[in-house]
């Protein structure tokens, strides 16, 4: 079975193709600041580097943030329109915390023990869940701790007994689609998201909606009902 993993929660997209529990490929797109859209591409070429093409992907893993709105509904929109192609020939779309990947995709040089995945919310605050790494470079998750305040980061270790990872944290890392092959036992377990009504979380709204509510003092969303 050939599984198609992406991720877009940063602006780096990271793509990985398994066969079978096997990472055979991966690949990543730079997602903000380009003029085009890099993360299908970067899609189509990893594909390529494991020598199979769209039509052979049979299961679909989308990091599900939080993270960058914009970059975070590329990832989706690729994924259900690559599901809803290959229809019955695919397995299915699943969907991965990108907090987990940060841990997942580099647990093999992580030391047994707690870490604090760690991503900018802006604003001074973090979005953060704690993890158990096993000693062969299993990944549980433990906790969602939702939004933490950039001063708070080192005292919430601290109490978890923990060690921050994320980028530009005491470990450096970011989320990559690589975690999916050590997460792929419970991302399956989880079972299927409805390719009509799943988005990502984005952890918050978009800016722009933020700053259209405060300007007009009523939710976007409203108008919509």
């Amino acid at each position: 079975m050939i599984t198609l993993a992406i991720d877009a929660s940063t602006y780096i997209g990271t793509v990985a193709v398994l066969r079978d529990r096997t990472l055979v490929a991966e690949g990543e797109a730079v997602m903000r600041g380009e003029q085009e859209e890099r993360l299908m591409p970067a899609v189509i070429a990893t594909l390529g580097e494991a020598g199979c093409a769209v039509r052979d992907i049979a299961r679909v893993i989308c990091g599900a943030g939080p993270g960058s709105f914009t970059s975070l509904r590329i990832a989706g929109a690729i994924a259900k329109g690559i599901v809803m192609g290959n229809g019955a020939r695919a397995d299915g779309l699943f969907a991965v915390s990108s907090l987990a990947l940060i841990v997942a995709g580099r647990s093999a040089q992580l030391e047994p023990g707690r870490w604090l995945a760690l991503l900018d919310a802006m604003r001074g605050e973090k979005y953060a869940a704690l993890y158990q790494v096993g000693s062969g470079g299993s990944v549980r998750e433990i906790e969602r701790l939702g939004l933490v305040r950039d001063a708070d980061v080192a005292a919430t270790c601290e109490r978890l007994g923990a060690r921050a990872i994320g980028p530009r944290e005491m470990l450096e890392s970011s989320p990559h689609a690589r975690g999916a092959v050590v997460l792929l036992d419970e991302i399956i377990a989880n079972g299927r998201v409805s390719l009509d009504t799943w988005e990502p979380d984005y952890g918050r709204l978009a800016e722009a909606q933020v700053k259209w509510e405060a300007a007009h003092g009523r939710s976007l969303t409203s108008d919509a009902k």
